[in-house]
């Protein structure tokens, strides 16, 4: 439909396209476990989560007796390497998210990840969800030499997508202050990861259900 108001809408992965904490609080509680220190709770973790997986571990070992470098540096790869492994053992879709990418597709709406995780492990979850041709740019968090909320992330994204008219939708500050940066609606959805109440976010608009996403999408109209 030529006269949607967006050529392109990126989207955050985790807490946005899918509810990881099962598998994000497994890997870190395994390789917490192997440093000795106590596990944390899936709630807890999701208030973690956002800024890759270094910063996740780095995160759970300040709240389970303090992080040095060392420690980090010892911990990543046994939490990569059991993340990996059990990428999308608890991993959910959000409820009427097929249903919404079908919908912009048929509009001819490009579709975008762009992700804080490392664009390996984007990869690798995207595809164990099914979604090998479900979208036309993958931008993750070692992609460029910034991460998220440096807009550059979401311009690179939008431009392998062919550029135009663009939209993000993201669960949590990091996101909202990546479009605010980038200078394009942002819409957050209630239910993700975000460490703060949603309505404090400063997103251009908010959803609770994926069902709402077009007609919001067609309300933010540039």
């Amino acid at each position: 439909m030529a006269d949607f108001p967006f050529d392109v809408v990126a989207f955050d992965l985790d807490g946005t396209l899918a509810d990881t904490a099962p598998d994000l609080t497994g890997a870190l509680n395994h390789a917490l476990g192997e440093l000795g220190r106590p596990p944390v709770s899936a709630d807890s973790v999701r208030g973690m989560i956002g800024h890759g997986a270094r910063a996740l571990l780095q995160k759970g070992l300040g709240a389970t007796g303090g992080a040095t470098e060392e420690l980090v540096e010892r911990g990543f790869p046994i939490f990569i390497d059991h993340y990996v492994a059990h990428i999308a053992d608890g991993t959910q879709i959000f409820p009427g998210l097929e249903s919404a990418l079908d919908a912009l597709a048929a509009r001819g709406v490009k579709l975008a990840v762009c992700t804080n995780k490392a664009e390996g492990l984007a990869r690798a979850l995207i595809d164990a969800l099914g979604w090998e041709r479900r979208f036309d740019a993958l931008v993750g968090g070692d992609t460029l030499p910034t991460k998220k909320p440096d807009p550059a992330m979401l311009f690179e994204a939008i431009a392998r997508c062919g550029g135009g008219r663009a939209a993000y939708v993201g669960d949590s500050i990091t996101d909202t202050d990546t479009g605010r940066n980038a200078g394009i609606p942002t819409i957050a959805v209630t239910f993700g990861f975000s460490d703060r109440a949603p309505e404090l976010l400063g997103a251009s608009a908010l959803i609770a259900h994926y069902d709402a996403l077009i007609p919001t999408l067609e309300r933010l109209a540039p």
